[in-house]
């Protein structure tokens, strides 16, 4: 199954803790502290490869998590560093901030890396906390938290040259005949249900990518059909080959189906509307009715495009037609790379504290109230010093008194309730 979108949600992971130790020596009753740092925790890493051709890994698998930074250990011995996650997508893979869609990065090239998610650095053991007058610091900090977001992949094949044209014109069968690859082909319409890639050999040392698009319908550009998940895939085409059925066999009419597709195209992206076209007029060898076909030429000479008769079941006129498609393609712009437009917005200034009075009891929480609790213990008197000066330094004790605290008064924090002392 071809599956070209997929929302998925990925999360880095945490930075290890940092350690609470001291040696243990023979002969060394009193050791100093020797708890080693956290591990950084892995980061989400997308890779673009070359091999993979469609998103449906992702339709079973909606979340990814790198692993978490190992704790601290004793000795000054660092956590384990947690491994990256690597996501391969396929070559031409956008990847969009799930919820504006704007584009973060465009992964065109293979072996193209970007860093989706960042894992949270490892926090600090015991003994970054020794000072001449605390030389046996009980307490040590926490890992940071990894970053986490939901993302939009969103698949745009890259190819040179892009088969466009109603569903039974022969477009798998010119790939087919040009490059290696082997579409499904068959005489009933929409037999191509999925994108085909071929590299086409121009000769004289040339070479192009060609894709076979399924046949479009009128009211693609509105998503019938299918129509939005096989027009973005010729979006990034340098060239497109217009592939009509000349034979009349079935009794359509090349002029109108001509025009259809390119009103299709155009309603669909502007991008698409001026793309430089060649027109390939396919089952000549089977014409029924020499009078439309002749209208049409002449109809294609008046819009000064250039117009090849081929036959993609027995090859009439192929190689003419590569070979002016490869020659085009020296003069036009190089596929396009889609460029970010996605802004990271600065975090939310979130208050460090806040505090909410009910009587006589003060509820302080928030993010300077988490972190210190991660990182305290409530048993040891110097790390109960740490954690009273860091309050005061922050403010909390300043503004628990503005907020009418007194001697006596509860302080609850993180459901531990203390007594304000003045």
């Amino acid at each position: 199954m071809f599956v070209d979108k997929a929302r998925i949600s990925i999360k880095a992971g945490n930075g290890g803790n940092g350690l609470v130790s001291f040696r243990r020596e023979k002969y060394v009753p009193d050791g100093g502290p020797d708890g080693g740092d956290g591990g950084k925790g892995g980061s989400i890493i997308f890779k673009a490869d070359k091999n993979l051709t469609t998103l449906m890994d992702f339709r079973y698998k909606k979340a990814y998590k790198a692993p978490n930074g190992g704790d601290g250990r004793a000795r000054n011995c660092s956590g384990k560093n947690g491994e990256d996650l690597y996501i391969l997508v396929p070559v031409g893979t956008i990847i969009r901030d799930a919820e504006s869609e704007k584009i973060i990065i465009d992964l065109s090239v293979d072996g193209q890396e970007f860093v989706a998610a960042k894992g949270g650095n490892g926090g600090w053991g015991n003994v970054h906390f020794a000072t001449p007058t605390r030389q046996a610091p009980k307490f040590a900090k926490n890992g940071i938290k990894g970053e986490e977001r939901e993302v939009t992949l969103e698949l745009k094949l890259i190819a040179d040259v892009g088969l466009a044209g109603f569903p039974n014109v022969g477009k798998s069968t010119l790939l087919s005949r040009v490059s290696d690859a082997r579409p499904k082909i068959a005489n009933y319409h929409f037999t191509t249900l999925e994108p085909n890639l071929g590299v086409v050999d121009a000769g004289g040392g040339k070479s192009f990518v060609m894709a076979d698009i399924p046949g479009l319908i009128e009211g693609a550009h509105q998503g019938i059909g299918l129509g939005h998940e096989f027009l973005r895939h010729i979006e990034r085409t340098r060239l497109i080959i217009h592939v009509v059925d000349a034979s009349g066999i079935e009794g359509r009419n090349p002029i109108e189906d001509f025009e259809k597709i390119n009103e299709e195209l155009s309603l669909f992206s502007e991008k698409l509307a001026n793309t430089k076209q060649i027109v390939a007029a396919n089952k000549t060898d089977i014409i029924q009715d020499e009078e439309a076909y002749e209208g049409f030429k002449k109809y294609i000479e008046e819009k000064e495009l250039t117009l090849f008769e081929i036959s993609a079941a027995t090859g009439k006129g192929v190689r003419e037609l590569i070979s002016y498609a490869a020659s085009m393609l020296d003069t036009l712009e190089p596929v396009v790379v889609y460029e970010s437009d996605y802004v990271e917005e600065a975090p939310v200034e979130e208050a460090p504290f806040t505090i909410t009075r009910d009587n006589d009891s003060f509820y302080v929480d928030g993010p300077l109230i988490e972190r210190l609790f991660r990182g305290v213990n409530f048993e040891d008197d110097e790390s109960m010093g740490y954690f009273e000066r860091t309050l005061r330094k922050a403010g909390v004790i300043d503004a628990l008194r503005e907020k009418g605290a007194t001697e006596g008064s509860t302080i609850i924090m993180d459901e531990m309730e203390f007594d304000f002392i003045e």
